[in-house]
């Protein structure tokens, strides 16, 4: 009995220390699971504002990648644009505008293939299955194009020719919605309506003197979907190669393509002349080969709906070319012209 009654105060007295050992334990055991909670959220912030940062820099790159995507379209724009500068001299040697297109596709193609066999011969590798892309872009649209233009100017004005070439950008814009799901947005809609308004005015199209037939106008409806086809192909080509490969092929088919539109004998005449393989050589390059690279890389870019808005540009830059470069008159319409297509091109950018 007394034994019992010396274990009960010593056992008592044992299981208050060990509860005591064990409060203390859990309460370690709180602090610890708060602490590491603690911790994991502040990982977790960190990750989140690490995460926004990457986000952040990602938007500002693609804003930066968009911004040169859209001013290297507007560059070959304005050097498709004083194109004027090379045929005019060009057809007072005596060459047609189809001998011009024959020399401009085949000189843009002859330039092209030498500097990359010097400079960079993996341009020409591509598979046999993507030569379809190529031909879309050299001999559907460079080549198909440019037949149906010079046929609808015979047919029609040449106010009438260039305002329905210059339709392309509404057909690339409805084929990107249909093949792509690409938005057509109220933006992109007053850009397309601001520059269609505005190639018009610098066309001459409300000034009169506008002849059309129907034949004229289904060949000038044509152009522009062939010219439209360029930035659809282009596209397709682009899922698979860089944009030199892509513009180096295209002048590979219109190349030879155009040569159906040449006349030996007019060009052996006009290039007997003094100062036609100059004038010729700057075609091919700053206004054929150089634009087209610069388009073809911005494309790559952007939205092929967008790309071809912008490249809208370029009545306008043909048209300040005659008057700074030939001393053509500016009329009002003309004035109100450019003004649209500068407005529209600004929406985009």
């Amino acid at each position: 009995m007394e034994e019992a009654q010396r274990k009960r105060p010593f056992t008592a007295e044992g299981g208050t220390k060990k509860r005591a050992a064990l409060s203390a334990g859990e309460r370690a055991l709180i602090e610890e699971s708060a602490a590491l909670s603690t911790e994991g959220g502040t990982l977790k912030e960190e990750s989140a504002t690490r995460q926004g940062g990457g986000a952040k820099k990602s938007a500002a790159r693609q804003g930066g990648e968009t911004k040169k995507a859209c001013a290297a379209i507007l560059a070959a724009a304005v050097l498709w644009g004083v194109i004027g500068l090379w045929n005019r001299r060009l057809m007072a040697a005596g060459l047609s505008p189809a001998g011009i297109v024959a020399v401009r596709n085949f000189g843009g193609m002859a330039l092209l293939a030498a500097f990359f066999a010097l400079r960079d011969r993996r341009v020409f590798r591509v598979e046999r299955r993507h030569l379809k892309y190529f031909f879309g872009t050299g001999v559907v649209s460079v080549a198909l194009f440019t037949v149906c233009y010079f046929s609808c100017q015979q047919l029609c004005s040449l106010a009438a020719a260039s305002v329905l070439l210059y339709t392309a950008p509404s057909f690339v814009v409805l084929l990107s919605a249909v093949l792509w799901r690409e938005p057509v947005t109220g933006k992109k809609l007053l850009a397309l309506g601001l520059t269609l308004a505005g190639c018009a005015c610098v066309c001459g199209v409300f000034s009169g003197g506008l002849s059309v037939t129907l034949p004229g106008v289904l060949l000038g409806l044509g152009s522009g979907f062939f010219y439209a086809l360029y930035s659809i192909f282009g596209r397709y080509a682009l899922a698979h190669y860089p944009p030199l490969t892509v513009t180096v092929w295209t002048f590979l088919f219109a190349g030879p393509a155009s040569l159906v539109l040449l006349r030996p004998a007019e060009l052996a005449a006009a290039f007997s002349r003094p100062g036609s393989w100059p004038t010729a050589l700057a075609l091919a390059a700053l206004s054929t080969a150089l634009p087209y690279v610069l388009y073809t890389w911005g494309l790559a870019r952007t939205e092929p709906g967008r790309a071809s808005i912008l490249a809208s540009l370029e009545p306008a830059a043909a048209a300040l070319t005659g008057v700074l470069a030939f001393g053509e008159p500016m009329d009002l319409l003309t004035a109100a012209g450019i003004l649209c297509v500068l407005a529209g091109v600004s929406v985009l950018r």
